[in-house]
């Protein structure tokens, strides 16, 4: 949506409104031919994230990330009770500003607490796709319109690429048994 106002301009929109969008853009968009679709919301359990859950019939499933927390923690514990209350499959938890990585040694240190990504996910039995720290290249590559992974080493790096093996395997082997169960249909 940012695209579409001015970029000081507050976007005030109720419910209907947004669920109305939210259904334009998966509808009247030609997106090409696609790998994935990642739809990033804000925290929590609000219009947004119901909408997607309700116009998406077949979607593989939600990734959730959170702070090391505890007020964080609790959004991601409410959006992973939506998923399942709406029968949605949890792909896993992605805990970000996981420690912080110095710019000129590397060493990484626990500015946050740590752990609470992964502490929620052991709780609610999803998994731990990866723990991302804190690095200033990050923000200058967002800044810069260039992806991270492309351009930087290092930890934030080696989480990222750990976490998207992690998604493309949970993704293809929900593809995989989802084949297996449409073939099974059509046997009886």
């Amino acid at each position: 949506m940012a695209f579409l106002a001015d970029e000081n301009q507050a976007i005030i929109w109720r419910g209907p409104v947004i669920m109305g969008v939210i259904e334009q853009f998966l509808s009247d968009i030609v997106w090409g031919e696609l790998d994935y679709l990642l739809i990033d919301l804000p925290p929590g359990t609000g219009d947004e994230a119901l909408s997607i859950m309700q116009l998406i019939p077949d979607l593989d499933g939600i990734i959730t990330v959170t702070t090391p927390q505890e007020v964080a923690v609790l959004d991601t514990r409410r959006s992973i009770d939506m998923a399942k209350v709406m029968r949605v499959p949890v792909i896993g938890v992605i805990e970000n500003m996981s420690g912080f990585v110095c710019p000129h040694c590397g060493e990484v240190t626990q500015i946050f607490r740590s752990g609470g990504g992964e502490k929620v996910a052991r709780e609610l039995g999803v998994p731990l796709l990866g723990s991302i720290p804190l690095d200033p290249r990050i923000a200058e590559a967002g800044d810069a319109g260039e992806p991270f992974i492309t351009s930087h080493e290092g930890a934030a790096r080696e989480a990222f690429e750990t976490i998207v093996e992690k998604i493309e395997e949970t993704v293809k082997k929900r593809a995989a048994e989802k084949e297996r169960e449409l073939s099974s249909l059509f046997k009886e």
